[in-house]
C-alpha cells in the first residue's frame, strides 16, 4: 500500500523521515510540506526541502492562501465531528487533499512533543518561578477580552481531572506531560489528524506513539527530555548523528499559522456575519465580537475570533445540520 510523509522543518517528522528512510521499500517515499502565503508567516519549505533531498524523496511544497482558506472552511469545519478549533486542521486538511491523489496512508509526527518533551511551555512549567516559570493552563483563551457574556463555569473540568491524575507523576516534567498525553493529544492532536485524513479517505499512522516507542520515551530521565533549554534532546542528539540535514540544534521557527492575519484582511466583513449567528448571540456580545475580528491580528485576539468562525460554522453543520453552500461568506450569510 503506497505511503507518505508530512513533513515540516521539526524535529517529529525529520525523526520519521531518517528512520524510514534507513528502510528498504519498493518504491520513491513521497513527503508532503505545507506553507503558507501570508507576510510575516513561518516558512518551513526550505528546511523540509533540504530534508527531503537529503533522503531522496518525491517532494511537494503546498502553498496554502487566505483565499484558500475561505473557499474551503466550511468543508473543513464539516469534517470535524467535534468543535475542536486548532486552526492545524487548516494545514492538514490541504495536506491530505494533496496525498490522497498518490497514496493510501500517511505517517505523521504526532505525539513527539508530547511523549519527548518539545513544548516550550513544558520547560517553562519546570522553572523556579524566579527564572520566569508558570503555571500551565493559567488562563482561558478569552479572559480579558470583554467578548463573552459570561465565562464558562467548567471549561477547566476536563484539565482539573487530567492534572489529579498527574498528581502522582515522578517528576514535575512529567506531570505536565502527562496533562497533554490525557487531555491534549487524544481530543485536539489526534482527532484533528483523523478527521482531516478520513475525509480524503487517507489513513493516518503515528509511529512515535507506538507503544514501545512510548514506553521507551516515558522511562526516559528529564536529562534525557529536556538539557540547555532545549526539548526532545534524545531526539536532536540522534538527528545530530544520523541525519545533519535536519540543523537539529538549530533554532525553530514553529509551526504557525497565520490565521489572525487573514482574518483581521476580511475582519469588518467576517466578524459582522459571525456576530449575527443565533449561536454566537447567545455567548458572546455582538458589539465585541466585531471588535475583536478587526483586531484579529493580534497574538491573543488571532485565536479567539478563529475559534468564534470556526464555531459558527460547526454550529451551522452539526446543530442546525445545514451543508456548506459555498465559501465561507456565502455559508455564512445565508439564513437558518
Amino acid at each position: 500500500m503506497p505511503f507518505g510523509l508530512f513533513l515540516s522543518g521539526g524535529i517529529d517528522s525529520a525523526s520519521l523521515l531518517t528512520a524510514m528512510s534507513r528502510l528498504p521499500r519498493p518504491e520513491k517515499l513521497r513527503t508532503w510540506t505545507a506553507v503558507f502565503d501570508a507576510r510575516n508567516a513561518a516558512d518551513e519549505a526550505d528546511a523540509a526541502t533540504a530534508l527531503a533531498r537529503a533522503a531522496q524523496t518525491e517532494h511537494q511544497t503546498v502553498r496554502i492562501t487566505a483565499a484558500m482558506v475561505w473557499q474551503h472552511l466550511p468543508a473543513i469545519a464539516t469534517c470535524m465531528d467535534d468543535p475542536a478549533a486548532d486552526y492545524a486542521i487548516i494545514p492538514t486538511w490541504f495536506l491530505a487533499r494533496e496525498a490522497a491523489r498518490d497514496v493510501r496512508v500517511i505517517l505523521s509526527g504526532e505525539g513527539g512533543d508530547e511523549l519527548f518533551a518539545g513544548y516550550g511551555r513544558y520547560r517553562s512549567a519546570i522553572r523556579p518561578w524566579w527564572q520566569g516559570g508558570r503555571r500551565m493552563w493559567r488562563q482561558g483563551m478569552f479572559d480579558r477580552l470583554d467578548t463573552l457574556r459570561q465565562r464558562p463555569a467548567h471549561w477547566r473540568d476536563g484539565l482539573m481531572a487530567a492534572e489529579m491524575c498527574a498528581a502522582n507523576a515522578p517528576t514535575r516534567l512529567s506531570a505536565v506531560q502527562s496533562v497533554d498525553i490525557a487531555e491534549w493529544l487524544p481530543n485536539d492532536l489526534l482527532l484533528k489528524l483523523d478527521r482531516c485524513l478520513m475525509a480524503h479517505g487517507l489513513e493516518g499512522r503515528t509511529p512515535l506513539l507506538d507503544p514501545a516507542v512510548a514506553d521507551l520515551a516515558w522511562r526516559l530521565p528529564d536529562t534525557l527530555r529536556v538539557r540547555d533549554d532545549k526539548g526532545k534532546w534524545l531526539l536532536r542528539r540522534w538527528l545530530e548523528q544520523h541525519c545533519p540535514a535536519a540543523r537539529p540544534f538549530a533554532p525553530k521557527q514553529g509551526f504557525t499559522v497565520p490565521i489572525g492575519t487573514w482574518i483581521a484582511q476580511d475582519g469588518a466583513r467576517l466578524g459582522q456575519l459571525v456576530a449575527q449567528q443565533d449561536c454566537i448571540q447567545e455567548i458572546a456580545r455582538p458589539e465585541r465580537v466585531r471588535a475583536l475580528f478587526q483586531a484579529a491580528a493580534g497574538r491573543k485576539t488571532g485565536p479567539a475570533a478563529w475559534t468564534l468562525l470556526f464555531y459558527t460554522l460547526w454550529h451551522r453543520t452539526h446543530i442546525h445540520g445545514l451543508a456548506p453552500a459555498g465559501d465561507v461568506f456565502e455559508t455564512l450569510s445565508r439564513p437558518l
